[in-house]
């Protein structure tokens, strides 16, 4: 390595630790001596580091508390990361569900009180539900997937997402807040959501929350098709088969929070084990 990669490699290493300082420190802001103090740094290198850093936008300071805090666009880059880890950790999944039901199988994450589409995947009937596409958003709780976000958090986060995606939620007809506080009502006692046509009239559809083990919500499933083949028997094979997958990628999720990322073992069972 030359003497200048060998700067920037020692760089990105100082930068790193300046960011997880501010991140194990979180609260109102972290001082300067305080991020030197942690990092092990010099107070002129860590000020060095600090304002490029707010120059991208990945750390803020307050003029008035002299306060450092993690920047807006940190968070953004840091979102990206976990859709797109998201999305790899499902997309076997998404197939696997396609395959078998033959219809339309969304993913779903939540983005503040909007939920936005990652994925989607086709099945093999020709007659598909595609009114929801990837990078689509909507309010909460307004489609299957969506529903099943919201659902399943706590009533008093539930209350203020109600509250606060009132406006949005009031260019859909069905969506007002009694209608919705009966469909969360509903999927609560069902253990899944159940879309009967309240978006577009001829599709229906059902989803599933996709839980950590310790019940947070982390994304969630959902299958859409057309009213015909969402009679209550075949609905129920497709909760089945929802919830079958949602349980599978909960764990694969529970395994990379833990670890950072999926065991080799969940990397070879995911390549394996679902083939059947």
């Amino acid at each position: 390595m030359t003497k200048q990669q060998v700067v920037s490699v020692q760089t990105i290493g100082r930068t790193s630790k300046v960011l997880r300082a501010l991140a194990d420190d979180a609260g109102n802001g972290t001082r300067l001596a305080r991020v030197a103090e942690m990092t092990g740094l010099g107070k002129t290198t860590v000020l060095r580091l600090l304002k490029a850093l707010i120059e991208v936008g990945y750390v803020e300071f307050d003029d008035r508390t002299k306060l450092y805090s993690l920047g807006y666009d940190l968070f953004l880059l840091g979102q990206s990361a976990r859709r797109l880890h998201i999305i790899h950790l499902a997309r076997a999944g998404l197939d696997r569900l396609a395959a078998k039901t033959g219809d339309t199988v969304f993913l779903s994450v939540r983005e503040g009180n909007m939920a936005r589409c990652l994925d989607r995947t086709t099945g093999s009937y020709p007659i598909r539900s595609l009114t929801l596409s990837v990078g689509d958003q909507r309010p909460l709780g307004v489609g299957a997937g969506s529903l099943a976000l919201l659902a399943f958090e706590n009533d008093a986060e539930i209350s203020l997402i109600i509250a606060a995606n009132k406006a949005e939620r009031s260019a859909f007809e069905r969506f007002g807040d009694d209608d919705l506080r009966a469909m969360i009502k509903a999927a609560r006692r069902q253990g899944h959501t159940w879309n009967d046509g309240r978006i577009v009239s001829a599709m229906n559809a059902v989803g599933v929350p996709v839980l950590y083990a310790d019940g947070q919500v982390a994304a969630a499933l959902s299958v859409a098709a057309i009213q015909e083949r969402m009679q209550p028997e075949r609905r129920q094979m497709i909760v089945d088969l929802l919830r079958q997958e949602a349980a599978h990628l909960g764990g694969l999720l529970d395994e990379a929070r833990r670890t950072g990322s999926p065991s080799k073992t969940d990397r070879s069972k995911e390549a394996t084990e679902w083939r059947n």
